[in-house]
């Protein structure tokens, strides 16, 4: 079965595990996956992310961080901005802060996947992929 929205998917999986307080969840592997992972651990929501090879398109297991002894996992929330029926664009002096600077947004620009805060500092725009706090 063909997949319409594999970002999403990777959303929902990390979100879902994150409510059921699994250490470590696994996400059919992409480049693109790769980058929000590695910008995830940058941005320290996740723990560490680790991609496994194999005869297809590789797993990406994403570690997961929780504060108060896995009581709380460190993404409250994260949804998808950007879909593939509505894409969203916007420029480098637009960028709307999430929850007031508490949380960040996903861009995915010509410079590669970068935070929002990057983004404004480079002046450079892009398509929205996602909301985290």
């Amino acid at each position: 079965m063909s997949m319409s929205d594999p970002i999403a998917d990777m959303i929902t999986r990390i979100r879902n595990a994150g409510r059921a307080n699994k250490k470590s969840v696994k996400i059919p592997g992409s480049k693109f996956k790769i980058e929000l992972a590695k910008l995830l651990k940058e941005e320290g929501y996740i723990v560490n992310y680790k991609f496994e090879k194999d005869n297809k398109q590789g797993i990406l297991s994403v570690y997961l961080k929780y504060k108060d002894d896995r009581k709380r996992h460190c993404i409250e929330d994260i949804q998808r901005v950007s879909r593939p029926g509505r894409r969203t664009y916007t420029k480098g002096k637009d960028i709307k802060p999430v929850l007031n600077g508490l949380g960040i947004v996903v861009l995915s620009t010509s410079d590669g996947l970068m935070t929002d805060k990057n983004a404004i500092l480079k002046n450079v725009g892009g398509e929205v992929v996602c909301n985290v706090w």
